[in-house]
């Protein structure tokens, strides 16, 4: 199949998912893993390197606008919260899935650990694109979601960094640029915005997006991550977007409207049915070792910390997509793990960030504006 002719049917799938989507009142998310499921594996077509590409920066992308949903004052006033749901939620899954991929599934110590570390993780794509399409972004629980989510995959990211990855000497000027960016973008967006922004040509947006792909390069060039910059990238911006509303809606209906959904199918195609259905009692053993203790670990803490709404924010930390993704794609690419345990990892992946999330939509989900949080200051109008 040609990349025009893919385009064409991926786009096509794309329109049925967010259709469906509004039919059943599901986050599109979650319909546009099915999709890339069912297109994947009816064309068995390879992702090529377009739909990586495209994929690969909606990813950071999102990571960046979830740091940018962040409410910042929030989260230092709630930092006991947002840090101990967030440590347990990485910390149990990573040391079940762990044992028992090397004791019980008989993977090696390298491989069990990739194991425990693409498992552990909340998926801040899934966790943001819900919270925003529901509106709960702005409401005290989804705050505490985005804060607790975030310590999750800082210390996913830490994990992969410190037992993994070998950083080449470009890693200085990936740390330097990072820095520089994260405390130059917000006093430089005070100056650009008002001068260049409210144009139909959009300056604002490409302002970003250019300091995004410069973090992805110099990333891929450390052998290191840019996700944990941009997101911090975004938490510095947060303060800003939250006095320049126009501006964070405009770059949402860029990223939802073409690039999220290309993130989400390209998920889904990764998944082989057929190395999973040769497998279901290994999938069956990871998605417990997964969902279990995230289950378990985190629902005490959110009953102490995010009640009425602990099912709900329990269902959504047990998420998984975006870092588990990456830390996957890390393990075969540096041939630790094989493809058949790669599809099974993948398949846990998506399936953690489709059935908790519906299960948390259709019946624990808050409704919206329904408990604001009264504390957080009132953002003033958009400026022009």
């Amino acid at each position: 199949m040609s990349d025009l002719a893919l385009a064409a049917v991926l786009m096509a799938a794309i329109l049925v998912a967010s259709t469906i989507s509004v039919e059943i009142g599901l986050s599109v998310a979650l319909i546009e893993l099915l999709a890339g499921v069912i297109v994947g594996n009816t064309t068995h077509v390879d992702v090529p390197s377009w739909l990586t590409f495209v994929g690969s920066f909606a990813g950071i992308v999102l990571t960046f606008q979830a740091g940018a949903e962040v409410d910042v004052p929030q989260l230092r006033r709630e930092w006991k919260a947002s840090t101990s749901i967030g440590l347990v939620s990485f910390c149990a899954p990573f040391a079940v899935v762990s044992l028992v991929a090397y004791y019980g599934l008989d993977w090696s110590r390298r491989q069990a650990e990739i194991g425990g570390l693409a498992l552990s993780t909340t998926s801040l794509a899934v966790v943001y694109a819900v919270l925003v399409e529901t509106g709960l972004n702005r409401e005290l629980v989804g705050k505490r979601l985005m804060s607790a989510t975030f310590v999750t995959d800082i210390a996913t990211v830490t994990g992969l960094t410190v037992l993994f990855l070998k950083p080449t000497i470009w890693v200085v000027p990936f740390a330097v640029v990072s820095i520089a960016l994260i405390f130059g973008l917000p006093r430089a967006s005070r100056i650009f915005f008002p001068r260049y922004g409210n144009r139909v040509i959009e300056p604002e947006i490409k302002l970003v997006f250019a300091c995004l792909f410069l973090l992805m390069w110099l990333g891929s060039r450390a052998n290191s991550q840019a996700a944990l910059p941009a997101f911090i990238l975004g938490l510095a911006m947060s303060r800003f977007y939250a006095a320049h509303r126009l501006e964070q809606e405009r770059m949402r209906v860029v990223s939802f409207a073409f690039l999220t959904p290309f993130f989400f199918v390209k998920g889904g195609m990764n998944v082989s049915t057929s190395a999973l259905w040769a497998n279901l009692g290994v999938l069956g053993v990871l998605v417990v070792a997964k969902m279990a203790p995230k289950l378990i670990g985190v629902y005490p803490l959110a009953r102490r910390f995010t009640a009425p709404h602990a099912p709900f924010t329990t269902l959504l930390m047990s998420t998984g997509l975006t870092f588990g993704t990456i830390t996957s794609l890390y393990g075969l690419s540096a041939h630790i793990i094989d493809r058949t345990q790669f599809s099974l990892l993948i398949a846990v992946v998506v399936l953690s960030a489709i059935v908790p999330t519906a299960i948390a939509q259709r019946f624990y989900q808050p409704r919206a504006a329904a408990h604001r949080d009264l504390t957080a200051p009132v953002a003033p109008a958009p400026s022009d």
